[in-house]
């Protein structure tokens, strides 16, 4: 199965690399003003994804982190509730 990942991820890899050589021709964009800024298309489609990508991954990775915090303090609060009190014994007090 790891060998099937390997192989799934190279053959990505392999396609975005032959898509970023074909189509790497300057693409002039208009900013604010008279400001234009010449970028490369692969570039630019790189940072399209990482703009829409990073927000997504950031608030998962912090419920995820909420939900973890959460199951370790339930963890804690039952392994508290199953530990028996030592419970004294009244029959083994001395007789004076």
């Amino acid at each position: 199965m790891q060998f099937l990942k390997t192989l799934f991820w190279v053959l990505i890899a392999v396609l975005i690399a032959l898509f970023a050589s074909r189509n790497w021709t300057a693409v002039t964009l208009n900013l604010w003003g008279d400001i234009q800024a010449d970028v490369k298309l692969p570039v630019l489609m790189l940072i399209i994804f990482l703009v829409g990508f990073l927000p997504t991954w950031l608030i998962l990775r912090a419920r995820i982190w909420s939900l973890d915090r959460r199951v370790d303090a339930l963890e804690r609060n039952r392994v508290a509730a199953l530990t028996p009190e030592p419970v004294a014994d009244s029959a083994e007090t001395p007789v004076a």
